[in-house]
């Protein structure tokens, strides 16, 4: 069974929640989103609870309405089975990664940032926070599908543990909300983290001094990528805007894809249903305005010379999204006059980087590289870092290894 565009609008529509976006966001208004005001900084367990019922039934429903879409097929339920081989072989690690996003108390779940049923967002607080913190605002990946804040957990921690504040954003997923609900979710998060994250320890000078990252991770690094040049579209254009792109030193692609033509069949090959991601793009006349590397060649100068500085990273062995995505999209920014570089992975996998290497323990080159660029001007913060402890294994070699051989990634 495979459903076509148009039937899975149609069927996208009669699964939409009360008050959810469409396709055309409203304009961003002028004024800080500051939803459920700042003195729900964190949840108590109360609500913690209460969230994660509604969390479950909405999930339990949307996942009745994505099996209508997938129907029987063997690519995704191979892929499906794949993916929970790979998590019960990672679980050890998954588990104390879970210990601590649930129990640390660094750790601030379900910051509300907007009026949606995902507009959700985790703070990763330093222990350390007397003096102002540099900040990431993270966007996770999940195929556009299987998204959730807590799967930045590990980056949280990591970056947490080097004096860094993290703030992992939720975001709807398919078929809650296509991709322009995705962005417009995600920007919103990443306004109100410039507008609000000094109340957490962040830099309270950032309108002055640049200390907030943006960081993206596979689907999230398309959508945080989107996100950046629709911001730079409106900002050049003289729009209204809730964040400024001088608030925002960096931006970090992880194994995105950044142009949808070239990768419908691609995806199509690997399980994701041609007609899905037509649906979740929001149809094939949507790909170009949901590319941001077709955007930045057709932008002004003027929109491209607002970007901050763009870091792609991508390993050369990822087979889920092809690191040709993140070279070409670096080549268009450099011919375009942005600044922009590539630092490929050798060997590396769609996941190694962020999940394998992570778990196992020692140096990490993704956060190592990310951390060379938060503190490329500050020795004293590269000091304080080069002396921190080492990370601990999470789980053994031969669990990784095999995770590597069965991931669907």
């Amino acid at each position: 069974m495979r459903a076509s565009v148009e039937e899975a609008g149609a069927l996208l529509a009669r699964s939409d929640s009360a008050g959810r976006r469409r396709r055309s966001p409203p304009p961003v208004q002028t004024a800080s989103p500051r939803p459920g005001s700042l003195r729900r900084q964190s949840s108590s367990f109360r609500e913690d609870v209460g969230h994660a019922a509604s969390e479950t039934y909405l999930v339990s429903r949307l996942t009745f309405t994505l099996l209508q879409y997938l129907g029987l097929g063997y690519r995704w339920m191979s892929q499906l089975l794949s993916l929970t081989i790979y998590a019960i072989v990672l679980m050890p690690g998954f588990i104390q990664v879970g210990y601590y996003y649930f129990f640390s108390s660094q750790v601030r779940r379900s910051v509300v940032y907007g009026d949606q049923p995902r507009n959700r967002l985790d703070l990763y607080i330093p222990e350390d926070n007397s003096r102002p913190c540099p900040v990431v605002a993270f966007v996770t990946g999940g195929a556009w599908i299987i998204g959730y804040k807590a799967w930045g957990a590990l980056l949280g921690r990591r970056l947490a543990e080097r004096g860094i504040i993290v703030a992992c954003i939720d975001y709807r997923n398919f078929p809650q909300g296509t991709i322009g609900d995705m962005v417009h979710d995600a920007s919103q998060g990443i306004s109100f983290v410039c507008n609000n994250i000094a109340s957490h320890g962040g830099d309270p000078n950032q309108i002055y001094v640049c200390r907030i990252y943006l960081i993206g991770q596979s689907a999230g690094a398309h959508i945080a990528a989107c996100a950046l040049m629709e911001q730079a579209v409106k900002e050049s254009g003289g729009n209204p805007v809730s964040w400024s792109l001088t608030q925002i030193k960096a931006y970090f692609g992880l194994s995105g894809g950044y142009n949808m033509h070239n990768l419908v069949d691609h995806f199509h090959e690997r399980g994701l249903n041609r007609s899905i991601f037509l649906s979740i793009m929001e149809g094939e006349e949507s790909l170009s305005r949901y590319s941001p590397e077709i955007v930045a060649k057709t932008s002004s100068a003027e929109t491209i010379a607002l970007l901050p500085l763009v870091v792609l990273m991508h390993g050369t062995e990822d087979y889920s999204i092809p690191s040709s995505s993140s070279q070409t999209f670096v080549d268009v920014l450099q011919q375009a006059g942005a600044q922009a570089r590539l630092l490929l992975y050798e060997g590396k996998t769609h996941t190694d980087i962020f999940v394998q290497d992570p778990l196992r323990g020692g140096r990490d080159p993704l956060v190592e590289d990310v951390l060379s660029i938060i503190h490329a001007d500050d020795a004293n913060a590269c000091q304080k870092i080069a002396l921190a402890p080492t990370p601990r294994r999470l789980v053994f070699e031969w669990q990784l290894k095999l995770a590597r051989k069965i991931s669907p990634f």
